[in-house]
């Protein structure tokens, strides 16, 4: 579904699929360029940019035990993400998790912060499992809760959080940019998501998903049903806030 006059532009970038992370980064850096600030998948994709740069500089580091294991799977993690805006730009049925925010990407309503946690919501708790099954196919085997894979998986979350953490300082504005209401539920919302959370539930589903490889049918159904939960997810991330708020009691 076509909302901007260069979704084609953003279809062509994300039609390659990415076989390193300087492929991905550089998705992402080509995306952020065609996409305005109007455009509410520039602020998801600008916080996951900054994410997978961390992701980067830690591996070129050696700050990761097993360094091929996680660039394998911020690699498979990322391609998520681009087949889902793929679907969503050449009138695909995309997950409906990513329809959520995919769809609402022009919505002045919305607060940049909204756009940016609705897209790692659908990113974590649906692609992150999916992303580590098609990253353990290679070795025939799902890493042990606790071992090493587990290790530097989990050693992201304090920078995740962080750069979570400064996103809702500088992305608490509405879409193009204005202020938001003093008051709100939104703060509520916004607290109540926490990707360590999510990532410790999405390497459990993940686990799920490698025991379910054997049974298609309840593969697909545990599926749908991990889609339907994230999608209710976001769209509550995604409520709009009101243009005005009471602010005044009645007189007694």
């Amino acid at each position: 579904m076509l909302l901007f006059p260069y979704d084609s532009d953003l279809l062509a970038a994300v039609r390659p699929a990415p076989q390193s992370v300087a492929d991905v980064i550089q998705t992402m850096q080509v995306i952020d360029r065609i996409c305005i600030d109007a455009d509410g998948l520039k602020w998801f994709n600008g916080l996951y940019l900054q994410v997978t740069d961390a992701v980067r500089d830690r591996i070129a580091r050696g700050g990761f035990t097993n360094l091929a294991w996680l660039a394998d799977l911020d690699v498979h993690f990322a391609a998520f993400y681009f087949q889902a805006l793929e679907a969503n730009l050449s009138g695909q049925v995309a997950p409906g998790c990513w329809q959520a925010m995919l769809q609402c990407r022009s919505q002045a309503a919305v607060a940049r912060i909204q756009f940016a946690l609705a897209g790692m919501n659908a990113h974590i708790n649906h692609d992150l499992p999916m992303a580590l099954v098609k990253t353990c196919e290679s070795s025939g085997s799902y890493p042990p809760h606790g071992g090493q894979q587990y290790a530097d998986f989990t050693a992201l979350n304090s920078t995740l959080d962080s750069l979570i953490e400064s996103a809702k300082k500088t992305l608490h504005v509405r879409l193009l940019g204005d202020a938001l209401p003093p008051v709100s539920q939104l703060e509520d919302r916004i607290a109540a998501w926490s990707v360590a959370a999510a990532r410790e539930a999405a390497w459990t589903n993940g686990e799920v998903l490698w025991v379910l490889r054997d049974s298609p049918p309840l593969l697909a159904r545990f599926q749908d049903t991990l889609d339907g939960i994230t999608a209710l997810a976001g769209k509550t991330l995604l409520v709009p806030v009101p243009l005005a708020l009471a602010a005044t009691a009645p007189d007694l």
